[in-house]
């Protein structure tokens, strides 16, 4: 399947991903015992593939390089050089990504070792930032989310990716391409400012859609709570939360460039941080939001279901307290009683009109008490009960 972010014309089609669903962010850990910087890829990682995008104000060019030693040209030149490696497998690819940017082993570790949590490292020469980029899946149930790494020097940045399927960054392709302004007149900091603004960015489109099922989740848990709708309040609440470990600790990362610093971003870019940094906090706090509503239609939904009991048996008990005392008369006549040995022996049983005359009782009686309970107004809320 040919990348849906470059022209087939302009970039060969990288190896194909599969779709996984990694809503609930299972953070990586280190095995007891292992040696710090071990690689630990996964087997179905797709291999590498390294697209480089060099600019300047003047051009900007694409290309697709075969190994991570074609990089070395573009990293000590004065334009920016955007390093974009899409895919985790190849742990000789790895070592050799290490070597040409002189990245720590511990470094080399967080990028590829993933899941992370967000984080920023400050090396010196390098910025090491860990982020999390989730986008809306295309039948809008859910939401993709994986790794971006970010390894920023004087005139480079380099950027991983878990796998070369999708990505939020094609506005800032398209940006480098045809703008000749602003971007492309700043330097390799404003482009991973750039980055991340389009990865807290991508949070906005998820949680609308989270908006808009707890919106038709409220309706459903009021007038026709099901065992199904429990089950989506449930899986509501969890991609809540998976969103909310992703973009907390994003949040803080990026105070800590703000609040910092680091010789690598300008006083410049620091500030359009800040504008990035207002909305992680808006991310966040519609997040909370949407949680709290979630727990909500919880409590709301035990109450629908407890009420709904509740009507049923009402209904049940209306019913039972009409035909117990036609029970009792139709009992009291179903006994076998001999008129002839005696005349209490129930006479009623040789009146000529016996039979009528005991079924109008019984109507007379039901009819009373179904008069009396709609007096009372128990009858008022029976309408509200639903099959499921």
């Amino acid at each position: 399947m040919a990348d849906k972010r470059f022209p087939p014309s302009e970039l060969a089609a990288p190896p194909d991903a599969e779709d996984e669903d990694e809503s609930y962010i299972d953070f990586n850990y280190d095995k007891p015992g292992s040696m710090p910087g071990t690689l630990d890829l996964a087997a179905d990682a797709p291999p590498p593939v390294i697209v480089l995008i060099d600019y300047c104000e003047t051009k900007a060019t694409r290309v697709q390089l075969d190994t991570p030693e074609a990089c070395i040209p573009y990293l000590d030149t004065e334009s920016v050089s955007w390093v974009d490696v899409l895919g985790l497998g190849n742990e000789n690819i790895w070592r050799r990504m290490g070597q040409v940017f002189d990245l720590h082993p511990l470094v080399l570790e967080d990028v590829v070792n993933v899941p992370q949590r967000p984080k920023v490292d400050d090396l010196g020469s390098q910025l090491v930032i860990i982020a999390r980029m989730v986008m809306p899946k295309e039948d809008g149930n859910g939401f993709y989310s994986e790794q971006v790494s970010f390894v920023l020097g004087k005139y480079y940045l380099l950027t991983v990716q878990e796998e070369a399927e999708r990505d939020s960054f094609q506005a800032v392709r398209d940006r480098i391409r045809h703008d000749k302004g602003t971007i492309r007149q700043r330097g390799a900091d404003f482009l991973a400012y750039a980055l991340l603004d389009s990865i807290i960015d991508g949070f906005f489109p998820v949680l609308e859609i989270y908006g808009e099922r707890i919106e038709e989740l409220e309706d459903e848990v009021v007038t026709n709570p099901t065992r199904h709708t429990l089950e989506k309040i449930y899986q509501v609440k969890r991609d809540l939360l998976t969103l909310r470990r992703a973009i907390w600790p994003q949040r803080d990362a990026i105070n800590n460039l703000i609040r910092d610093g680091s010789t690598l971003i300008s006083p410049d870019v620091r500030i359009y941080l800040r504008d990035c940094y207002d909305h992680a906090v808006q991310v966040m706090d519609i997040v909370e939001t949407y949680r709290e509503l979630s727990s909500g239609l919880m409590d709301v939904y035990l109450s629908s279901v407890g009420n709904r009991m509740n009507e049923v048996m009402k209904l049940l008990t209306v019913i039972s307290s009409i035909f117990i005392p036609l029970t009792f008369v139709a009992g009291v006549y179903g006994m076998n009683f001999d008129t002839e040995k005696s005349p209490l022996n129930m006479p009623e049983l040789s009146w000529y009109w016996g039979y009528p005359l005991c079924w109008a009782v019984m109507i007379a009686i039901a009819s009373g008490l179904i008069y009396f309970f709609w007096r009372r107004g128990w009858f008022d809320n029976f309408s509200t009960i639903k099959k499921e």
